[in-house]
């Protein structure tokens, strides 16, 4: 007799790693089904993106308080953000972006920076500069727009019966003067850096742990039934401000959020973790899932995970095949591609090529 006798095979590398196909791997050991009615929000980095459209193509509720002008084709409202995420926040990479997000929303905060001017005139909002190829003519265009926005976060958060929150990065830029936190360095995207105003900080674990359980907290006490599903991107890090190797600061931040989720898995009702992270990452995918840039996930590797979760997550019976929303707006903005997503971190790169410097080299 020993501890171990009766435990699932799930318990156990031999019986549930190499005695199955790669693409058979399914480490989820907890379901809670999405109904038909539940309204389904997303944010986080840019792997959200296509649990969004697996639950659009399925013909659920996809709650998207942002959808864009109603005579606009779906091309522009891509190209606008429209249906991206739920609203049009565009990424949203750290928690703690995400709980001032939330504050921002319910006139609990207000951040000091109100706009960035842009290098080829007008201006954008430091805290989702991509929403727009154009900028805002003007500051007052810009905050009309911006309180629309954040109406609708405001909504999003209240209205939603799920969220699902994929956390991607420890690594960001603040302001010094009040914490406010930035999607991307100034200077990158607009605006203009200033060692006396900003800032580089990298979440450690109690930073990340502590924000996390405040934002749950929060949300419970607007919306006390609402379901979290958490993810870890398993998008690589574009850059690291940290002088060290990329890789090494990728596993690290990684890290860092994987322990976060399952803390708070551990510690509050109705969360859970939702192990994409895993999948992908695994040795048992050769590294197949990754595009040839090894950082971007390709159809094999996204089409494994959203198996997964149609499995665990959404009820047979919850959806009819004619029931399926063609009209669904995280659906009709992209095309087929995987790696056709959202993702603002990589306006590093441009703005490596706008200094001259091209892609960074080992």
């Amino acid at each position: 007799m020993h501890p171990y006798r009766d435990l699932p095979d799930y318990c156990f590398w031999s019986r549930s790693m190499p005695s199955l196909h790669p693409g058979r791997i399914d480490p989820v050991t907890r379901s809670d089904f999405i109904t038909a009615s539940d309204k389904v929000a997303t944010i986080g980095s840019c792997f959200a993106q296509h649990i969004s459209r697996k639950i659009s193509e399925l013909g659920l509720n996809y709650y998207v308080v942002e959808p864009g002008p109603a005579d606009a084709s779906p091309a522009d409202r891509l190209k606008e953000n429209y249906g991206v995420f739920s609203a049009r926040y565009g990424n949203v990479y750290t928690v703690r972006q995400c709980l001032q997000l939330f504050d921002r929303a319910f006139d609990a905060f207000t951040p000091t920076e109100d706009a960035w001017e842009h290098p080829d005139g007008g201006y954008v909002d430091p805290f989702r500069p991509q929403i727009s190829p154009s900028p805002f003519a003007t500051v007052e265009d810009l905050r009309e727009d911006r309180a629309r926005h954040l109406r609708a976060v405001r909504d999003m958060f209240t209205g939603s019966n799920w969220l699902v929150f994929t956390l991607g990065l420890t690594e960001a830029w603040r302001s010094t003067l009040d914490g406010s936190v930035y999607p991307t360095a100034p200077g990158v995207a607009g605006g203009r850096f200033d060692e006396a105003r900003h800032e580089f900080v990298n979440f450690g674990i109690d930073d990340v742990r502590r924000d996390l359980h405040a934002l749950i907290e929060k949300l419970r006490n607007i919306n006390p039934t609402v379901k979290i599903l958490l993810t870890v991107s398993p998008v690589a890090l574009a850059a690291t401000f940290e002088r060290r190797h990329v890789l090494t600061s990728t596993v690290l931040s990684k890290s860092i959020l994987r322990v976060a989720a399952e803390e708070a898995q551990q510690t509050f009702e109705d969360v859970i973790y939702f192990p994409s992270f895993e999948i992908i990452t695994s040795a048992a995918s050769c590294g197949r899932y990754y595009d040839d840039d090894l950082r971007q996930v390709n159809r094999i590797g996204v089409d494994h995970v959203m198996r997964v979760f149609e499995h665990h997550f959404i009820q047979s019976d919850a959806i009819r095949p004619d029931e399926r929303r063609d009209d669904a707006p995280s659906l009709v903005s992209f095309s087929n591609e995987p790696n056709d997503v959202v993702c603002d971190e990589e306006v590093i790169e441009k703005a490596l090529q706008r200094s001259g410097l091209g892609r960074v080299t080992a």
